[in-house]
């Protein structure tokens, strides 16, 4: 074998049979190596954002690694945002970069740059070159093991061209799966007591704490104890729906976040942490963990959270306790004119049973959460590290992973050009996935941020920055011209129908929802003035709106 037929074989019997590439010359023997693995299905993408978010996508929904392969500095440079999504939501990637030959990088060829610095950006754990054919496979079993641990990561493998096509190349067997340790007894009887003693508590779940298992032991928690359930403002994936336990996600906006920590004496967290404002403004505090609150970790993302949970609830005597679960409840089909809100009301109206959820609808999905709630149960996947441009190659890579689920995936207009690409992909894969773009011509939530962080009263230019006027995209035509088929809606009974036929026919489809800004410009200019008044408001009034700002 050559290295990089060793390096298939390695990958496989590890468990790894999707590569998600966008390939140039130096990779053409990991290319060719291909077709001496049938375990291994290779797609391509036409960019390698598309590439990098797809193998993020599917490692949330298996919770195993798929392989990369860019091409050079360059190509990592363009995947490099939706690894960031990857390595902020702790997701499991192997990724595979080439080279060129050893021998040829004191050249400094027209390609040539440094590859290892800029990896480790998103990389931080693992970033490593294979610098012999022989040893390829070894290095390649140590990122496996690597991006499969807890917390999971991207793994950067760099493959020099020599070392690829170098002969004797030996396949090394995959190592044994770590075990992660729970939360120690100590720990746990301390945070025990904290929720047994007269302070107000509260739970803040994210990365393994939101799977199922964990969920319930939380929620048995929470209603033998009264401790308060949050998650991060945006879950890595999210299992939600009737029947399974509702959790409140901590807000996008700093200001509301702190309303819903406000009164709390204890924050656990659990592979979690404490929340931060997603941006520094003037005047306002970054962290919102309220003044007097103390926080404790049950879990690390190193531990294992699922174990730390059920150990908790067992020792407050709360894992014979019925949770409450979320009932059924689904709304009624919307009519008239089309809005962001009634695109979310639809969906949760129609949607199927087991249905993954993709929301990159930014401001256009602030009801999305409320309507579907008591929606047939379905994971949600969200923008875990800001990088928008992730929506679409996280549908991807969902629909390989789980071929019998039906993806709906929630984009912004602005959001859907970064790596729209993707649509070729679903094209060529034959992917059921259902594309809805909000097309409110906009980038709405800078509008937003613009009023926000006080950059003064913004001009022609200024407001010319953030508009998607002059000429507005067609998406229609776009998807079409990828493969796609595609309609475009106005109406929300319009937008029902193309929803219905989507979701019952074989194959991507893309609907274009014609809507107006959810914000208007009014609410937008009132908006700073609500939120700077949230802290001189008694704790219930300044909860009630945070609800109806962000439900």
């Amino acid at each position: 074998m050559n290295g990089a037929q060793a390096l298939m074989k390695t990958l496989a019997d590890a468990g790894i049979t999707v590569c998600f590439s966008n390939p140039g010359t130096s990779e053409m023997h990991f290319v060719a190596a291909l077709d001496s693995e049938p375990r291994m299905r290779a797609v391509l993408t036409l960019f390698e954002g598309v590439a990098t978010g797809a193998a993020d996508g599917y490692a949330r929904m298996t919770g195993k690694p798929a392989a990369t392969l860019l091409h050079l500095g360059c190509g990592l440079g363009n995947g490099l945002a939706n690894l960031h999504n990857a390595r902020k939501g702790k997701v499991p990637v192997v990724n595979i970069i080439g080279d060129h030959a050893t021998y040829h990088v004191p050249l400094d060829a027209q390609l040539q740059s440094d590859i290892e610095t800029v990896a480790r950006n998103v990389s931080p754990g693992f970033v490593r070159t294979s610098q012999r054919t022989a040893e390829l496979c070894h290095d390649a079993v140590e990122a496996i093991t690597a991006a499969r641990g807890l917390p999971g990561q991207v793994a950067t493998l760099i493959l020099p061209a020599d070392v690829s096509w170098g002969e004797g190349g030996t396949p090394c067997p995959p190592a044994p799966a770590p075990t992660p340790q729970a939360v120690d007894s100590a720990t746990l009887q301390a945070i025990a007591e904290a929720i047994r003693s007269d302070g107000k508590c509260a739970l803040l779940l994210g990365g393994q704490a939101l799977q199922e298992p964990a969920l319930l032991a939380a929620a048995r928690i929470a209603a033998r104890c009264g401790v308060k359930l949050f998650c991060e403002v945006f879950p890595t994936r999210l299992p939600r729906g009737a029947g399974l336990p509702t959790i409140e996600r901590i807000a996008y906006l700093a200001e509301l976040a702190s309303v819903q920590l406000t009164g709390f004496d204890h924050l656990i967290l659990v592979d979690a942490k404490a929340p931060v404002s997603f941006f520094a403004y003037p005047g306002k505090r970054s962290e919102l963990v309220p003044a007097g609150c103390r926080v404790h970790t049950l879990a690390t993302p190193a531990q294992d959270a699922v174990a730390s949970l059920e150990l908790l609830a067992s020792a407050l005597h709360a894992t014979q306790t019925q949770p409450v679960l979320q009932a059924p409840q689904r709304p009624t089909r919307p009519r008239g004119r089309l809005s962001a809100a009634k695109v979310c009301k639809a969906v949760a109206a129609i949607m199927p049973e087991r249905a993954i959820i993709i929301d990159e609808a930014i401001t256009s999905g602030l009801l999305l959460g409320l309507m579907t709630q008591g929606a047939p149960r379905h994971d949600l996947l969200t923008l875990t590290g800001g990088a928008i441009g992730q929506g679409l190659p996280n549908a991807v890579g969902a629909a390989i992973a789980c071929p019998d689920r039906p993806v709906i995936a929630l984009i912004g207009d602005g959001s859907a050009m970064y790596t729209l690409q993707a649509l070729w992909t679903l094209a060529r894969e034959q992917l059921n996935v259902t594309t809805i773009i909000f097309n409110n011509a906009s980038y709405s939530v800078l509008n937003v941020e613009l009023d926000r962080v006080g950059a003064g009263r913004a001009g022609p230019k200024a407001r010319a920055q953030l508009d998607l006027h002059g000429p507005v995209l067609d998406f229609v035509q776009l998807a079409q011209g990828m493969g796609v088929s595609a309609c475009r809606a106005a109406t929300a009974s319009d937008f029902c129908q193309a929803l219905d036929k989507a979701l019952t026919q074989p194959g991507p489809h893309l609907i274009e929802a014609v809507v107006p800004q959810s914000l208007s410009a009014s609410k937008r200019r009132l908006l700073p003035w609500m939120l700077r008044a949230l802290p001189s408001l008694p704790p219930s009034v300044a909860m009630a709106l945070k609800r109806k700002i962000a439900p």
